[in-house]
C-alpha cells in the first residue's frame, strides 16, 4: 500500500525483498533496485552498495562450495510453424544430387508467385505453385524444387526500419552512413507483446548487422513505451475471440476526427480501456461545440487585440500542461482534457479581446488529434495550413499567479481546496490546512502519523 502511495504522488522509493520462506544463506537477503540502495539484514554485507554486496556475497558462497555466479536466459526458439502466402521466400533450391543450393545473387530479390488459393491445405502454400516451384538446380542444371516454407513475417520486421532510412537504394540494403544517421530510434511504443518478439528479435539483427560492421550501433530503440489494450466488455479485442469493433462505421456516423480522438481519451495510453458506444457519442458532442463556438469567435472576436487577459493567461498554462502531457508524459487523454478545459472558459467569452486567441490556441493544441476539423477551424480564424505551423510555446511571464489551488486530503479523500500563494512555505501551507473547519472536522481526536506534501498541488493526512 505505501508503495502505490509513493508512486501515485512520484515519491522516492527504496525497496527490500526478502523469500518468502526467509531462508537465505548467512542471513544475506536483498534485491539490488538501484545503484543508489544499500543491503540491509545481509549478514556481514550491511550498507554495501547492492550491486556491489550481491557481487560479494555470491564469491562467498563460491568459496564455501554452496554457490556460483550464473546467467539465466529465458528465451525460446523462433519458431517458422505459421506459414504464410505474404512470408518472406527463402531463396534455395534442393536438388537430388547436390542437395541445399543457394539461389544466385542475380535471381535475388526472389518474388513470389502469383496464386489463386492462399489456404495451407496441410502444407504451405507455395508447395501448389508448381511453376514456380519445379526449377533447373543452379549448380548442375538437373531437376530441383524450390524451398515451399517463407520465414516468418518477423524476419522483415526485425530490420525494416533500417530500409526505412534508405528505401530506393538499388545496389545494397542501405547506406551505413545514411542508417547511422537516423538510428537508433528514439522511441518505440508498442503492446507489451512487442517487448517478448519483435523488440527482440530486432535486437539480435541489429547485434549481428553490428558485428558485420553494416550498422554503427548495437541497439536499435533507445526507449520503449508499452500501450495498453483495446478492451469490449473487459476482455482485450481479439480476432480468435470475435469480439474486434472495426472503426469503419464509427467514422462514417461520427467522423475520423471523434474516433480518434475516443480512443486516445478513454484512458491513459500505457493501461488497458474499455470501448463503450456512449464515448464516441460524447466525443461527438465535443467536437460539436468546438466547430459552435470558435466559429461565434471568428465571427465576433476582434482582430489584432492585445493577448494579456485572463483568458490569455489560461491559454499559455494550456500549452503549457499538453506540451508536458505529449512530451513527457505521453498523457493524451489529460492533454485532450486541458483543451477541454480551455474552450469552457472561452465559451464564457466569446468577444473579448483574449478570445480569437485562446480559439486559436485550442485549434492549434487539438490539431494532432483531429486534424481534419482544426484545419476547417483553423482557415474560419483567418489562417492556412495549420500542419506547417510550429507548436505554441507558452510564455512564462504569463504563467505566474498570484495564487493556487492545493487539494487537502485526509487519508487520500479530498477534503478542501485552498487558494494560496505560490511562494507559500511547507510549514505554512500545512499549519493552514490543518486549520480548515471541513479538515478539523475529519482530524477531531485522530492522530496523524505522516503528513505528504506534493508542492503546488496537495496536502494529505494520513491518519
Amino acid at each position: 500500500r505505501d508503495f502505490q502511495f509513493a508512486q501515485a504522488f512520484d515519491l522516492p522509493v527504496r525497496v527490500v525483498v526478502r523469500p518468502a520462506d526467509g531462508e537465505v544463506e548467512d542471513g544475506a537477503a536483498f534485491v539490488a533496485h538501484s545503484d543508489d540502495e544499500v543491503l540491509v539484514s545481509s549478514d556481514g554485507f550491511d550498507g554495501l552498495p547492492a550491486p556491489e554486496g550481491g557481487r560479494r556475497i555470491v564469491e562467498r558462497l563460491e568459496a564455501e562450495g554452496k554457490g556460483r555466479f550464473a546467467i539465466s536466459y529465458r528465451l525460446r526458439d523462433w519458431g517458422f510453424s505459421r506459414q504464410r502466402y505474404w512470408g518472406c521466400p527463402i531463396p534455395i533450391v534442393h536438388c537430388e544430387r547436390c542437395g541445399v543450393v543457394p539461389v544466385p545473387e542475380d535471381e535475388l530479390p526472389l518474388l513470389l508467385p502469383e496464386i489463386e488459393d492462399w489456404f495451407p491445405k496441410g502444407q504451405p502454400p507455395l508447395a501448389q505453385a508448381d511453376d514456380w516451384v519445379n526449377v533447373a538446380c543452379p549448380r548442375c542444371g538437373g531437376p530441383a524444387r524450390r524451398e515451399v516454407e517463407t520465414m516468418d513475417t518477423f524476419v522483415d520486421s526485425s530490420w525494416y526500419f533500417l530500409r526505412y532510412c534508405d528505401p530506393r537504394n538499388e545496389d545494397a540494403p542501405w547506406d551505413r552512413a545514411v542508417v547511422d544517421y537516423w538510428n537508433p530510434i528514439d522511441l518505440y511504443i508498442g503492446g507489451v507483446d512487442h517487448a517478448t518478439m519483435h523488440m527482440i528479435y530486432a535486437r539480435f539483427f541489429v547485434k549481428v548487422l553490428n558485428e558485420l560492421g553494416l550498422v554503427g550501433f548495437r541497439e536499435p530503440f533507445g526507449r520503449f513505451y508499452s500501450n495498453g489494450w483495446v478492451t469490449l466488455g473487459k476482455t482485450k479485442m481479439s480476432k480468435s475471440k470475435g469480439n474486434v469493433v472495426g472503426p469503419d462505421d464509427f467514422v462514417e456516423r461520427y467522423g475520423a476526427d471523434a474516433a480518434r480522438l475516443t480512443i486516445l481519451f478513454l484512458g491513459p495510453a500505457n493501461e488497458d480501456m474499455e470501448w463503450t458506444e456512449e464515448s464516441i457519442e460524447g466525443m461527438s458532442r465535443f467536437v460539436r461545440r468546438l466547430w459552435r463556438i470558435v466559429n461565434e469567435v471568428a465571427e465576433s472576436a476582434p482582430r489584432g487585440a492585445p493577448a494579456d487577459g485572463q483568458l490569455a493567461r489560461k491559454a499559455h498554462a494550456t500549452i503549457a500542461k499538453v506540451t508536458d502531457d505529449i512530451g513527457r508524459r505521453y498523457a493524451f487523454n489529460t492533454a485532450i482534457a486541458a483543451v477541454m478545459e480551455l474552450l469552457n472558459e472561452l465559451s464564457k467569452d466569446r468577444t473579448g479581446h483574449d478570445s480569437r486567441f485562446a480559439a486559436e490556441t485550442a485549434v492549434s493544441l487539438i490539431q494532432p488529434y483531429a486534424p481534419h476539423v482544426a484545419e476547417e477551424l483553423w482557415e474560419r480564424l483567418g489562417h492556412e495550413r495549420l500542419w506547417e505551423q510550429p507548436w505554441p510555446v507558452a510564455d512564462p511571464a504569463m504563467l505566474e499567479v498570484d495564487s493556487i489551488e492545493v487539494v487537502v486530503q485526509v487519508n487520500g479523500r479530498i477534503r478542501d481546496r485552498l487558494h494560496v500563494s505560490p511562494e507559500l512555505p511547507e510549514e505554512e501551507l500545512v499549519t493552514l490546512a490543518r486549520s480548515s473547519e471541513r479538515v478539523c472536522a475529519h482530524l477531531d481526536g485522530v492522530e496523524v502519523a505522516r503528513t505528504v506534501v506534493v508542492p503546488g498541488k496537495l496536502v494529505n493526512f494520513v491518519t
